[in-house]
């Protein structure tokens, strides 16, 4: 389970050690299919700055936005919100989610921060991420064994 870290009125903070070299822990959010095994149902990446991310998490729950930066094996930083449901709460461009990771011996230390969150989204995207990053962990795992 990611660890809660305190951050300001509409800020999400969240950080996870997964046992894996940053190159791969990167490659979970920019590659759709290895995406899609840990977040969503279907997925459309185009990792690179003004590129869009499309990630459909079911019938009319589909995150859309857009890649500001794109700095390899380290940061990703894109917009995010809600194309269909939830978009009058957080409509696409809304809010931000910043991902750093940084090598911790064989692991990588992953740190989110999603920000502009409004307090009525602020409880559905923070279990949102607690339970999309704890499965991101146990499938990094799980190819790791195999």
């Amino acid at each position: 389970m990611p660890r809660v870290i305190a951050a300001g009125p509409g800020v999400i903070e969240r950080e996870i050690s997964i046992d894996a070299p940053p190159e791969i822990v990167f490659s979970y959010f920019t590659d759709p299919a290895k995406h899609r095994l840990w977040q969503g149902t279907e997925v459309e990446l185009d990792p690179r700055p003004g590129g869009a991310l499309r990630i459909n998490f079911g019938p009319g729950y589909v995150a859309v936005g857009t890649y500001l930066e794109v700095e390899p094996h380290t940061r990703l930083v894109y917009t995010w919100g809600w194309a269909e449901k939830g978009s009058s709460v957080l409509p696409p461009g809304a809010s931000t989610v910043e991902l750093t990771l940084e090598p911790a011996g064989a692991a990588t230390l992953l740190r989110l921060r999603h920000s502009g969150l409004p307090e009525e989204a602020f409880e559905f995207h923070g279990n949102g991420w607690d339970e999309s990053l704890s499965e991101l962990h146990r499938r990094i795992a799980m190819t790791a064994e195999s």
